[in-house]
């Protein structure tokens, strides 16, 4: 260790730890505080590397600083406070202290100099947000959550042959930017690509994210992707394949959404549609895009958080989570439906909201580097992004048909922290200068040009319309949406007790003849290696070395063979 730097990533998972012994207004400060403390250690950190540790010969790095790991560690910390202030009143024990290794780890992973260090953050990582799942405490959430594990474990594992691989490749640990020309490199791409939610295992997220408390599912939403997005930035820019990638998960978060009638379905679909607009950005690899990425993971954090707490409010004061079940809540979640209504704006990239000012970055480097087909599937989705979350979403739990439901507003602790975030989606929005200056690269880039504000108004408009228009087809019933978690969810499970059954039927002849065999195998054994098998009695010296050259003639004929 070259430093005396307190690791903000530690200090707030060492705080998890403590906050079980805690009660009353001290843990609630507690939970608060924390997250602040590992945000001012953020800002206290230099550039370059901060610890540095030997291990099997390799100089490890677990505390680096630049702008891009200040960026993202910002954000893990931001989110940790605002996600603890909404949880203030949560039951459970367990969830904030996971919550808080959880995003411990993320800025571990964010502040990490070597792939080592990545790797063991990143575990960490899913020991966390798996107990977050887990402590909802209910038989789904246990499923998801065992789902989820294996689903991470497995990714855990294929990040674990790359990183080793490209160790005994390279001779290396630093993580630095990397190819996709060996199969470590692959490995490792495809590791983090788990983590992103990207094709074919997208579905663990909308599966797992869903079933956590109300608090839960805000936690999860933050720091698992981005933390993927954060390493795609820096070990793979430029990745053509990315491109395809992320357009890929922007349609299909888009498609699968506007399908379902679950309210955090909804929005848990639409993390990954989100999460493609940045692997997009990364696949262009330039400045402009890799800015817009970064940018837009910071934003996109503070808007899911911010949709996900008023839909969290809404499920812990209805206790429904159908959208067919829900409508008119305004009546008397007033600031909640205002403040669901400012994420979904935000998310939408409506003019002076935080999503306007970073996702808009993306679309204009796809533009500057002539990429016209990527910038125009970008632009459609963006209307498809408003479809799903910027108008169905507030729509059906807001505004719809009156349920007949009256619920009172959520508690104060969980009022405060939706409007701090609300706050933050329209300063953010009307001022972007602050973020533009976290970013890893110089900005230029101006949003508020007439051009730009008119198109996605009028972008905005027509998807509108097209919502109200088509209406009738999209109001949800109580339906169940087909994705490709059903491969590990009934197709597995049912082909092992189809397994289980055919073993019952055969097991016992298997059995017997299994005996059979064993008991022949000794007998012809003995006959030979036996005390008075063939192989212990006395041989001439002539049929030894007619043995000997045998048995070098069929070693030489395999050995050229």
């Amino acid at each position: 260790m070259t430093d005396l730097h307190l690791h903000p990533g530690l200090v707030l998972i060492g705080g998890a730890l403590l906050l079980p012994l805690l009660r009353g207004a001290l843990r609630s400060a507690a939970i608060v505080a924390l997250p602040l403390l590992a945000l001012a250690l953020v800002w206290k950190l230099g550039d370059g590397p901060l610890w540095q540790v030997q291990f099997l010969e390799h100089t490890l790095t677990p505390l680096q600083g630049d702008k891009l790991s200040r960026l993202f560690a910002t954000i893990f910390a931001l989110m940790a406070a605002g996600g603890g202030l909404f949880a203030l009143g949560q039951k459970s024990r367990v969830e904030v202290p996971a919550a808080f290794v959880y995003a411990g780890s993320a800025i571990g992973v964010a502040l990490a100099g070597d792939l080592v260090t990545v790797f063991v953050f990143w575990e960490l990582m899913a020991v966390g947000s798996t107990l977050v799942l887990w402590s909802q405490g209910e038989q789904p959430a246990y499923r998801a959550a065992r789902r989820y594990l294996m689903i991470h474990l497995a990714g855990g594992v294929i990040l674990f042959a790359g990183v080793t691989g490209h160790i005994a490749q390279t001779g290396s640990v630093a993580f630095t930017r990397m190819a996709p020309d060996s199969i470590a490199q692959v490995l490792i791409l495809i590791g983090f690509l788990v983590n992103a939610g990207a094709p074919p295992l997208s579905a663990w997220l909308p599966d797992a994210y869903p079933e956590a408390s109300y608090s839960g599912t805000v936690f999860l939403s933050a720091f698992t992707t981005k933390t993927a997005v954060y390493v795609l930035i820096r070990g793979f820019p430029g990745t053509e394949v990315l491109i395809w990638v992320g357009l890929f998960m922007v349609f299909y978060g888009i498609v699968y959404a506007l399908l379902e009638n679950d309210m955090r379905r909804i929005l848990a679909y639409s993390i990954v549609n989100q999460v493609g607009f940045m692997i997009a950005g990364i696949g262009i690899g330039t400045e402009m895009a890799l800015n817009g990425a970064a940018a837009h993971a910071f934003t996109h954090i503070i808007y899911k958080a911010l949709l996900l707490m008023s839909a969290g409010s809404v499920l812990l004061m209805t206790g429904r989570r159908k959208c067919s079940e829900l409508g008119g809540l305004f009546h008397t979640m007033p600031l909640t439906t205002v403040c669901g209504t400012i994420g979904a704006l935000a998310i939408s990239s409506f003019p002076l909201t935080s999503g306007f000012v970073s996702k808009s970055m993306v679309s204009q480097a796809a533009a500057d580097g002539h990429l016209l087909t990527v910038w125009l599937l970008l632009t459609a989705a963006s209307a498809g992004v408003f479809l799903h979350a910027g108008i169905k979403f507030p729509w059906f739990v807001f505004f719809q048909k009156d349920s007949g439901l009256r619920p009172a507003e959520p508690p104060a602790p969980m009022r405060w922290a939706m409007l701090a975030f609300a706050f933050l989606c329209i300063a953010l929005g009307v001022w972007a200068e602050p973020l533009y200056a976290l970013l890893p690269y110089p900005v230029k880039y101006e949003p508020y040009t007439w051009a730009h504000v008119l198109s996605q108004l009028q972008l905005l408009l027509f998807s509108g319309l097209a919502f109200f228009v088509m209406l009738p087809y999209l109001k949800r019933t109580l339906t169940i949406t087909l994705d490709t978690d059903w491969l590990w969810r009934r197709l597995l499970p049912g082909f092992v007790r189809r397994l289980r059954g055919a073993g019952a039927v055969i097991g016992p002849p298997l059995d017997q003849l299994q005996g059979r065999a064993s008991a022949g195998l000794v007998v012809g054994l003995k006959r030979y290696v036996g005390r008075e098998g063939r192989l212990a009695n006395t041989w001439a010296v002539r049929s030894m070395a007619l043995w000997v050259v045998v048995l070098m003639l069929g070693y030489l004929l395999l050995f050229y063979v």
